[in-house]
Protein backbone atom coordinates (compact mmCIF):
# COMPACT_ATOMS: atom_id res chain seq x y z
CA UNK A 1 0.00 0.00 0.00
CA UNK A 2 3.06 2.13 -1.04
CA UNK A 3 0.68 4.43 -3.26
CA UNK A 4 -1.47 5.29 -0.50
CA UNK A 5 1.35 6.14 1.79
CA UNK A 6 2.75 8.20 -0.95
CA UNK A 7 -0.75 9.77 -1.91
CA UNK A 8 -1.23 11.09 1.91
CA UNK A 9 2.13 12.58 1.87
CA UNK A 10 1.29 14.37 -1.38
CA UNK A 11 -1.79 15.53 0.21
CA UNK A 12 0.06 17.05 3.48
CA UNK A 13 2.27 18.29 1.76
CA UNK A 14 1.18 20.06 -1.52
CA UNK A 15 -2.35 20.43 -0.91
CA UNK A 16 -3.17 21.38 2.47
CA UNK A 17 -0.10 23.67 2.78
CA UNK A 18 -1.33 25.23 -0.16
CA UNK A 19 -4.54 25.69 1.43
CA UNK A 20 -3.21 27.05 4.47
CA UNK A 21 -1.68 29.80 2.26
CA UNK A 22 -4.79 30.33 0.74
CA UNK A 23 -6.79 34.03 1.71
CA UNK A 24 -10.45 32.70 1.45
CA UNK A 25 -12.84 35.34 0.62
CA UNK A 26 -14.24 37.14 3.90
CA UNK A 27 -18.06 36.01 4.87
CA UNK A 28 -19.19 39.44 4.81
CA UNK A 29 -18.57 38.92 0.91
CA UNK A 30 -20.56 35.89 0.68
CA UNK A 31 -23.42 37.03 2.43
CA UNK A 32 -24.03 40.08 0.13
CA UNK A 33 -23.54 37.92 -3.03
CA UNK A 34 -26.18 35.55 -2.00
CA UNK A 35 -28.72 38.39 -0.71
CA UNK A 36 -27.96 40.29 -3.79
CA UNK A 37 -28.87 36.53 -5.97
CA UNK A 38 -31.70 36.02 -3.85
CA UNK A 39 -33.18 39.75 -3.95
CA UNK A 40 -32.38 39.38 -7.82
CA UNK A 41 -34.76 36.10 -8.18
CA UNK A 42 -37.42 37.23 -5.70
CA UNK A 43 -37.98 40.97 -7.97
CA UNK A 44 -37.88 39.14 -11.37
CA UNK A 45 -39.87 36.57 -10.58
CA UNK A 46 -42.33 39.38 -9.19
CA UNK A 47 -42.46 41.23 -12.91
CA UNK A 48 -42.61 38.29 -15.05
CA UNK A 49 -45.11 36.52 -13.08
CA UNK A 50 -47.34 40.13 -13.70
CA UNK A 51 -46.08 39.71 -17.30
CA UNK A 52 -46.80 35.72 -17.64
CA UNK A 53 -50.83 36.70 -17.30
CA UNK A 54 -52.52 36.56 -20.58
CA UNK A 55 -53.31 40.14 -22.45
CA UNK A 56 -56.96 40.36 -23.12
CA UNK A 57 -57.59 40.94 -26.40
CA UNK A 58 -60.40 43.01 -28.55
CA UNK A 59 -63.64 40.55 -29.61
CA UNK A 60 -64.09 39.81 -33.28
CA UNK A 61 -66.54 42.67 -34.84
CA UNK A 62 -69.36 42.45 -34.47
CA UNK A 63 -69.53 40.16 -31.72
CA UNK A 64 -72.53 40.60 -29.22
CA UNK A 65 -72.18 39.93 -25.43
CA UNK A 66 -75.13 38.68 -24.11
CA UNK A 67 -74.48 40.13 -20.57
CA UNK A 68 -75.28 42.32 -17.71
CA UNK A 69 -73.06 44.72 -15.81
CA UNK A 70 -73.51 45.16 -11.81
CA UNK A 71 -72.46 47.93 -9.76
CA UNK A 72 -72.19 48.16 -5.95
CA UNK A 73 -72.24 51.26 -4.99
CA UNK A 74 -71.67 52.86 -1.61
CA UNK A 75 -71.05 57.08 -1.45
CA UNK A 76 -69.93 57.42 -5.13
CA UNK A 77 -71.41 60.21 -6.78
CA UNK A 78 -68.31 61.46 -8.43
CA UNK A 79 -67.99 58.17 -9.90
CA UNK A 80 -70.80 56.20 -10.87
CA UNK A 81 -72.17 58.43 -13.90
CA UNK A 82 -69.13 57.65 -15.82
CA UNK A 83 -68.53 54.16 -14.86
CA UNK A 84 -72.37 52.91 -16.21
CA UNK A 85 -71.54 54.99 -19.58
CA UNK A 86 -69.12 52.51 -19.65
CA UNK A 87 -71.30 50.12 -20.97
CA UNK A 88 -74.11 52.08 -22.73
CA UNK A 89 -74.56 49.19 -25.30
CA UNK A 90 -75.35 47.11 -22.33
CA UNK A 91 -78.06 46.47 -19.12
CA UNK A 92 -76.43 47.76 -15.87
CA UNK A 93 -77.42 47.61 -12.57
CA UNK A 94 -76.27 49.65 -9.79
CA UNK A 95 -76.95 48.47 -6.01
CA UNK A 96 -77.02 51.43 -4.20
CA UNK A 97 -75.29 50.60 -0.74
CA UNK A 98 -76.47 52.86 1.65
CA UNK A 99 -75.35 56.07 -0.08
CA UNK A 100 -75.76 59.31 1.84
CA UNK A 101 -75.14 61.52 -1.16
CA UNK A 102 -76.56 61.42 -4.97
CA UNK A 103 -75.15 58.18 -6.21
CA UNK A 104 -78.34 56.64 -7.34
CA UNK A 105 -80.21 60.11 -8.46
CA UNK A 106 -77.16 59.94 -10.76
CA UNK A 107 -76.85 56.70 -11.56
CA UNK A 108 -80.60 55.98 -12.94
CA UNK A 109 -79.77 59.60 -14.73
CA UNK A 110 -76.81 57.91 -16.91
CA UNK A 111 -79.25 54.79 -17.57
CA UNK A 112 -78.95 51.80 -15.11
CA UNK A 113 -81.66 50.27 -13.07
CA UNK A 114 -80.67 51.19 -9.93
CA UNK A 115 -82.05 49.41 -6.59
CA UNK A 116 -80.64 49.61 -3.02
CA UNK A 117 -78.94 46.90 -0.81
CA UNK A 118 -81.14 44.85 0.99
CA UNK A 119 -80.70 45.37 5.30
CA UNK A 120 -77.26 43.36 5.69
CA UNK A 121 -77.88 40.06 8.59
CA UNK A 122 -75.12 40.24 11.01
CA UNK A 123 -71.49 39.94 10.03
CA UNK A 124 -72.73 39.85 6.60
CA UNK A 125 -70.48 42.79 4.77
CA UNK A 126 -71.51 45.41 1.85
CA UNK A 127 -70.00 44.76 -1.14
CA UNK A 128 -71.10 41.22 -1.28
CA UNK A 129 -74.11 41.82 -0.13
CA UNK A 130 -74.80 44.54 -2.96
CA UNK A 131 -73.41 42.49 -5.42
CA UNK A 132 -75.55 39.29 -4.31
CA UNK A 133 -78.67 41.38 -4.60
CA UNK A 134 -77.77 42.51 -7.93
CA UNK A 135 -77.23 39.43 -9.66
CA UNK A 136 -80.48 37.92 -8.48
CA UNK A 137 -82.14 40.65 -10.98
CA UNK A 138 -80.04 39.18 -13.60
CA UNK A 139 -80.91 36.80 -16.47
CA UNK A 140 -78.31 37.06 -18.85
CA UNK A 141 -75.92 33.80 -19.28
CA UNK A 142 -73.06 36.15 -18.26
CA UNK A 143 -72.44 38.59 -15.25
CA UNK A 144 -69.89 41.60 -14.71
CA UNK A 145 -69.04 42.75 -11.66
CA UNK A 146 -67.44 45.98 -11.53
CA UNK A 147 -66.25 49.03 -9.18
CA UNK A 148 -67.67 52.26 -9.14
CA UNK A 149 -64.17 53.90 -9.53
CA UNK A 150 -63.26 51.74 -11.77
CA UNK A 151 -62.89 52.89 -16.27
CA UNK A 152 -63.44 50.84 -19.74
CA UNK A 153 -62.85 51.33 -22.82
CA UNK A 154 -65.76 50.36 -25.32
CA UNK A 155 -65.31 46.70 -26.46
CA UNK A 156 -64.14 45.67 -23.24
CA UNK A 157 -67.27 43.21 -22.21
CA UNK A 158 -67.79 42.11 -25.65
CA UNK A 159 -63.70 40.88 -25.05
CA UNK A 160 -64.43 39.56 -21.68
CA UNK A 161 -67.33 37.46 -22.65
CA UNK A 162 -65.90 36.08 -25.92
CA UNK A 163 -62.15 34.83 -24.20
CA UNK A 164 -64.67 33.33 -21.28
CA UNK A 165 -66.92 31.43 -24.20
CA UNK A 166 -64.09 30.94 -26.21
CA UNK A 167 -61.98 29.00 -23.60
CA UNK A 168 -65.06 27.66 -21.44
CA UNK A 169 -63.98 29.97 -18.45
CA UNK A 170 -66.52 30.40 -15.50
CA UNK A 171 -64.85 33.64 -14.50
CA UNK A 172 -62.43 36.16 -16.07
CA UNK A 173 -61.15 38.67 -13.77
CA UNK A 174 -58.66 41.05 -14.85
CA UNK A 175 -56.11 43.93 -13.71
CA UNK A 176 -56.32 47.16 -14.58
CA UNK A 177 -54.16 50.21 -15.26
CA UNK A 178 -53.80 52.24 -11.94
CA UNK A 179 -54.51 55.79 -11.59
CA UNK A 180 -52.39 57.49 -9.35
CA UNK A 181 -52.16 61.38 -8.58
CA UNK A 182 -50.95 61.57 -5.45
CA UNK A 183 -47.52 61.63 -4.37
CA UNK A 184 -48.18 58.25 -1.65
CA UNK A 185 -50.18 56.80 -4.39
CA UNK A 186 -47.26 57.11 -6.58
CA UNK A 187 -44.80 55.43 -4.21
CA UNK A 188 -46.92 52.57 -2.47
CA UNK A 189 -49.18 51.15 -5.08
CA UNK A 190 -46.67 49.77 -7.16
CA UNK A 191 -44.84 48.87 -4.72
CA UNK A 192 -47.97 47.24 -2.72
CA UNK A 193 -48.49 45.28 -6.54
CA UNK A 194 -44.68 44.20 -6.97
CA UNK A 195 -44.68 42.96 -3.15
CA UNK A 196 -48.30 40.98 -3.88
CA UNK A 197 -46.80 39.61 -7.24
CA UNK A 198 -43.14 38.61 -5.40
CA UNK A 199 -45.95 35.19 -3.95
CA UNK A 200 -48.24 34.87 -7.19
CA UNK A 201 -47.12 31.99 -9.35
CA UNK A 202 -49.16 32.70 -12.16
CA UNK A 203 -49.00 29.15 -13.45
CA UNK A 204 -50.65 28.17 -11.06
CA UNK A 205 -52.99 30.57 -10.43
CA UNK A 206 -54.39 29.76 -14.19
CA UNK A 207 -54.55 25.94 -13.35
CA UNK A 208 -58.33 24.42 -11.86
CA UNK A 209 -56.79 22.01 -9.30
CA UNK A 210 -54.26 24.02 -7.30
CA UNK A 211 -56.02 26.19 -4.61
CA UNK A 212 -53.34 29.10 -5.49
CA UNK A 213 -55.67 31.90 -6.03
CA UNK A 214 -55.09 35.59 -7.65
CA UNK A 215 -58.05 37.97 -8.37
CA UNK A 216 -59.43 41.32 -8.60
CA UNK A 217 -62.62 42.02 -7.45
CA UNK A 218 -63.04 45.80 -9.58
CA UNK A 219 -63.54 43.22 -12.77
CA UNK A 220 -64.78 40.16 -12.31
CA UNK A 221 -66.85 38.01 -15.20
CA UNK A 222 -69.05 35.23 -13.82
CA UNK A 223 -70.92 32.40 -15.96
CA UNK A 224 -74.06 32.70 -14.29
CA UNK A 225 -74.48 29.34 -13.89
CA UNK A 226 -71.76 28.41 -11.92
CA UNK A 227 -71.46 31.84 -10.18
CA UNK A 228 -75.21 30.67 -8.21
CA UNK A 229 -73.75 27.15 -8.02
CA UNK A 230 -70.88 27.67 -5.94
CA UNK A 231 -73.82 30.06 -4.30
CA UNK A 232 -72.54 33.72 -5.69
CA UNK A 233 -71.72 36.65 -3.48
CA UNK A 234 -74.19 34.93 -0.91
CA UNK A 235 -72.13 32.40 -0.01
CA UNK A 236 -69.27 35.02 0.69
CA UNK A 237 -71.05 37.42 2.49
CA UNK A 238 -69.61 37.93 5.59
CA UNK A 239 -65.59 38.20 4.05
CA UNK A 240 -64.02 41.62 4.20
CA UNK A 241 -61.94 40.03 0.66
CA UNK A 242 -64.75 38.49 -0.74
CA UNK A 243 -63.61 38.30 -4.25
CA UNK A 244 -60.71 35.97 -3.07
CA UNK A 245 -63.23 34.24 -0.95
CA UNK A 246 -65.60 33.91 -3.96
CA UNK A 247 -62.57 32.52 -5.93
CA UNK A 248 -61.51 30.16 -3.85
CA UNK A 249 -64.98 28.88 -4.06
CA UNK A 250 -64.72 28.58 -7.68
CA UNK A 251 -62.20 26.88 -7.85
CA UNK A 252 -63.30 24.33 -5.47
CA UNK A 253 -65.99 23.50 -7.07
CA UNK A 254 -63.52 22.23 -9.85
CA UNK A 255 -64.77 25.68 -12.11
CA UNK A 256 -62.25 27.56 -14.45
CA UNK A 257 -61.01 30.62 -13.82
CA UNK A 258 -58.18 32.49 -15.62
CA UNK A 259 -56.85 35.75 -14.73
CA UNK A 260 -55.44 38.30 -17.45
CA UNK A 261 -53.86 41.94 -18.25
CA UNK A 262 -55.92 44.00 -19.15
CA UNK A 263 -54.45 47.82 -18.48
CA UNK A 264 -55.22 48.47 -22.35
CA UNK A 265 -59.05 48.07 -21.46
CA UNK A 266 -59.55 49.47 -18.35
CA UNK A 267 -58.34 52.01 -15.38
CA UNK A 268 -59.11 52.15 -11.73
CA UNK A 269 -58.23 54.87 -9.40
CA UNK A 270 -58.11 52.40 -6.08
CA UNK A 271 -56.73 54.61 -3.46
CA UNK A 272 -57.21 58.21 -2.99
CA UNK A 273 -54.45 59.19 -0.60
CA UNK A 274 -52.44 58.36 2.04
CA UNK A 275 -55.38 57.92 4.52
CA UNK A 276 -57.08 55.62 1.83
CA UNK A 277 -54.04 53.43 1.38
CA UNK A 278 -53.56 52.83 5.63
CA UNK A 279 -57.46 51.69 5.59
CA UNK A 280 -57.32 49.27 2.61
CA UNK A 281 -53.99 47.94 4.08
CA UNK A 282 -55.52 47.51 7.02
CA UNK A 283 -59.03 46.40 5.59
CA UNK A 284 -57.46 43.47 3.24
CA UNK A 285 -53.52 42.85 4.13
CA UNK A 286 -53.46 40.20 6.72
CA UNK A 287 -56.97 38.87 5.98
CA UNK A 288 -55.83 37.90 2.55
CA UNK A 289 -52.58 36.23 3.93
CA UNK A 290 -54.73 34.16 6.24
CA UNK A 291 -57.31 33.23 3.21
CA UNK A 292 -53.97 32.59 0.67
CA UNK A 293 -51.37 31.28 3.06
CA UNK A 294 -49.29 30.06 0.35
CA UNK A 295 -49.10 32.93 -1.30
CA UNK A 296 -48.97 34.91 1.99
CA UNK A 297 -45.62 33.10 3.06
CA UNK A 298 -44.05 34.50 -0.03
CA UNK A 299 -45.32 38.04 0.64
CA UNK A 300 -44.58 37.91 4.33
CA UNK A 301 -40.62 37.00 3.22
CA UNK A 302 -40.42 39.38 0.14
CA UNK A 303 -41.13 42.27 2.42
CA UNK A 304 -38.70 41.45 5.35
CA UNK A 305 -36.16 40.66 2.72
CA UNK A 306 -36.91 43.77 1.40
CA UNK A 307 -37.05 45.70 5.15
CA UNK A 308 -32.76 43.66 5.42
CA UNK A 309 -32.30 45.62 2.19
CA UNK A 310 -30.62 49.23 4.01
CA UNK A 311 -29.25 47.24 7.18
CA UNK A 312 -27.36 44.64 4.43
CA UNK A 313 -25.83 47.86 2.65
CA UNK A 314 -24.99 49.42 6.19
CA UNK A 315 -22.97 46.00 7.20
CA UNK A 316 -21.62 45.41 4.41
CA UNK A 317 -19.95 49.35 4.12
CA UNK A 318 -18.64 48.26 7.94
CA UNK A 319 -17.05 45.54 6.93
CA UNK A 320 -15.60 47.26 3.94
CA UNK A 321 -17.60 45.24 1.13
CA UNK A 322 -17.79 48.28 -0.61
CA UNK A 323 -18.39 47.14 -4.07
CA UNK A 324 -20.48 44.43 -2.92
CA UNK A 325 -22.75 46.93 -0.70
CA UNK A 326 -23.55 49.17 -3.63
CA UNK A 327 -24.20 46.12 -5.88
CA UNK A 328 -27.31 45.02 -3.30
CA UNK A 329 -28.16 49.18 -2.74
CA UNK A 330 -28.58 49.35 -6.59
CA UNK A 331 -30.74 45.87 -6.64
CA UNK A 332 -34.18 47.06 -5.59
CA UNK A 333 -34.45 50.60 -7.49
CA UNK A 334 -33.35 48.83 -10.92
CA UNK A 335 -35.88 45.49 -10.83
CA UNK A 336 -38.59 47.92 -8.78
CA UNK A 337 -38.26 50.27 -12.22
CA UNK A 338 -40.41 48.13 -13.80
CA UNK A 339 -43.57 48.68 -11.87
CA UNK A 340 -42.74 52.53 -11.57
CA UNK A 341 -41.73 53.03 -15.17
CA UNK A 342 -40.31 56.72 -13.28
CA UNK A 343 -36.93 57.15 -12.02
CA UNK A 344 -37.77 60.01 -9.77
CA UNK A 345 -40.36 57.69 -7.56
CA UNK A 346 -37.97 54.40 -7.99
CA UNK A 347 -35.28 56.69 -6.28
CA UNK A 348 -37.24 56.72 -2.86
CA UNK A 349 -37.41 53.31 -2.98
CA UNK A 350 -35.90 53.31 0.84
CA UNK A 351 -39.21 55.62 1.97
CA UNK A 352 -41.89 53.33 0.29
CA UNK A 353 -40.08 50.38 2.19
CA UNK A 354 -40.46 51.36 5.58
CA UNK A 355 -43.32 53.21 4.71
CA UNK A 356 -45.04 49.88 3.95
CA UNK A 357 -43.85 48.18 6.48
CA UNK A 358 -45.77 50.23 8.58
CA UNK A 359 -48.66 50.34 6.84
CA UNK A 360 -48.33 46.26 7.29
CA UNK A 361 -47.84 46.29 10.72
CA UNK A 362 -50.65 48.53 11.20
CA UNK A 363 -52.94 45.73 9.41
CA UNK A 364 -52.11 42.95 11.09
CA UNK A 365 -52.61 44.46 14.34
CA UNK A 366 -55.80 45.56 13.29
CA UNK A 367 -56.88 41.89 12.38
CA UNK A 368 -55.52 40.29 15.33
CA UNK A 369 -57.12 42.65 17.56
CA UNK A 370 -60.07 42.68 15.89
CA UNK A 371 -60.13 46.35 15.18
CA UNK A 372 -62.17 48.39 12.26
CA UNK A 373 -61.30 50.31 9.82
CA UNK A 374 -63.48 53.17 8.33
CA UNK A 375 -64.23 51.80 4.92
CA UNK A 376 -66.34 54.01 2.24
CA UNK A 377 -68.04 55.89 5.56
CA UNK A 378 -68.84 52.09 7.53
CA UNK A 379 -66.74 50.23 9.83
CA UNK A 380 -65.51 46.86 8.81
Amino acid sequence: MSWWSDLQEYWELYVVEALRGMQLPPVSLWVGLVFVAVLVWVLRRSRTGYERMTALEAAPAGFVPDATVVIPARNEEANIADAVKCFADSRVIVVDDGSKDETALLAAAAGATVIPAPAMKKGQKGKPNACWAGAQLVETPWILFVDADTRYQPGTLAALVHFAEANNMDCVSMFLKQEMLTFWERLLVPYAFALYFCGVDSKRVNRTKTSHTLVNGQCMLVRRESYEYVGGHGAVAESVIEDVALARAFKHQRKHLRVLQGAQFGSSRTYDGFRSILRGVQKNSFRFLLLSPNIGFRVVTSSLLLTAWLPMVAWLVLQGQWMVAALVAATPPVFLYRWYRNIRDVLLTPLTVYVFQLLAIAGMYHTSFGRKTLWKGRKV
